[in-house]
């Protein structure tokens, strides 16, 4: 580059003698112009390269500045976004979030916020009102003030059928019931894996959401639908069912299909009048259709009530019923059917589960609720099923 550059000196001479003579070059005439324009672009180059140098330099400077001090933002931010946490988020999910939305600048400033603030494993899942271009620090302060958190939770009590489910959910977010209708008619599609439709005993299959809707209390995210509430409780479903290690266990130690063991948790949610009955439940259904009970049915009137309420007419009590509505051959759910019934008559909670997942040993074939508490009496025999009986009418239970 420097080579170029004319600065318009002569190269030194050689005399006759071999000294050097120095002096100015006489240049030709008209030969300034295109000296000039060679030592503009020699020093615009220079330019160009010292500026390149310096703008590497900076960029340079900059990664390592970012290195060492982490990117954040300053103050409360501005403006106002929702942003959703969701269930089983860790601090690293939350700033993934939160830097999404431009609510943080980083995932580290979020982070060492939350490390540097001893309260902050106290943020739920849930979704949260916050600004754009937060501070970490401010984001997780924040984050803590319940007045930033969307409440739109509802709470599905234990044992309530899929129908009963649709209306609570429609009360809460005005979304139709048909809405809902129409989302269960496809439960793989709404995460419930194609094995758990299997059954072990020879009969029909009968893919159904039943079951599956977890019983729990829910935020339900703004701008939901049908279908994504469905999935939501599904999802939970497969989660705690999965941390019991529930279809693994009772075909080991059941030796029946996870569904079948699904059908009977949710007899024992319908029947037991207290949970520390549930596994007690669950064996008794288990003896009736597996074992020796001279019909190998269930002969439950919670199986009636679901089929009436399945096809919109209101349940009764066992006293309500008439022997029509008892075995009516036309009922999939007839209490005298033989074998186990189609489907979940309910959707179960994690005790019921585990109650039918790991029942105490007994060869019970009958209970009666004996107490106004909701505990009952078992019995093997059913000479002693009317013993029971005639304590409970003692106690003014039936």
């Amino acid at each position: 580059m420097i080579d170029d550059l004319d600065l318009g000196f002569d190269e030194p001479e050689r005399g006759e003698k071999g000294r050097h003579r120095r002096g100015f070059r006489k240049r030709k005439s008209g030969s300034g112009g295109s000296s000039r324009g060679k030592t503009f672009l020699a020093l615009l180059m220079a330019l160009i390269l010292l500026g390149g140098i310096g703008g590497v330099a900076f960029y340079g400077f900059d990664r390592i500045q970012n290195y060492f001090v982490t990117p954040d933002y300053d103050g409360s931010g501005a403006g106002e976004i929702t942003v959703e946490i969701k269930s089983g988020a860790l601090i690293a999910d939350m700033a993934d979030a939160l830097v999404a939305a431009d609510v943080v600048k980083s995932q580290k400033a979020f982070i060492e916020a939350a490390e540097a603030n001893s309260r902050s494993k106290n943020i739920q899942p849930g979704t949260y009102k916050l600004r754009k271009q937060m501070s970490g620090a401010n984001a997780v302060t924040a984050m803590l003030d319940l007045k930033n958190k969307i409440v739109n939770g509802l709470t599905i009590p234990e044992g309530r059928t899929s129908f009963n489910i649709y209306k609570l959910l429609s009360e809460k977010t005005k979304i139709p019931v048909k809405d809902f209708q129409a989302a269960a008619k496809d439960p793989e599609g709404l995460g419930i894996p194609d094995w758990w439709f299997k059954r072990d005993d020879g009969k029909k299959v009968v893919k159904s959401v039943e079951g599956f809707l977890f019983p729990d209390t829910y935020e339900i995210p703004p701008k939901s639908t049908a279908e994504s509430i469905l999935k939501l409780m599904v999802n939970r479903f497969l989660s705690v069912s999965g941390e019991m290690k529930f279809a693994d266990r009772v075909q080991e130690e059941r030796k029946v299909s996870p569904y079948e063991a699904l059908i009977v948790a949710s007899l024992a949610q319908a029947e037991a009048g207290n949970k520390d009955d549930l596994g007690k439940v669950a064996r008794v259904a288990y003896n009736r259709v597996y074992g020796e009970f001279n019909c190998n049915c269930l002969e439950m009137d919670v199986t009636v009530n679901y089929y009436l309420e399945s096809i919109g007419k209101p349940t009764k009590s066992s006293k309500q019923m008439t022997a029509a509505e008892l075995d009516d051959q036309k009922n999939p759910y007839n209490r005298k059917l033989r074998g186990m019934i189609p489907t979940p008559i309910n959707n179960p909670g994690k005790q019921a589960l585990e109650g039918a997942m790991d029942p105490p040993p007994g060869k019970w074939l009958y209970f009666v609720a004996i107490d106004k508490q909701g505990h009952s009496a078992f019995a093997e025999t059913y000479e002693d099923q009317k013993r029971n009986e005639n304590k409970a009418k003692e106690a003014g239970i039936i």
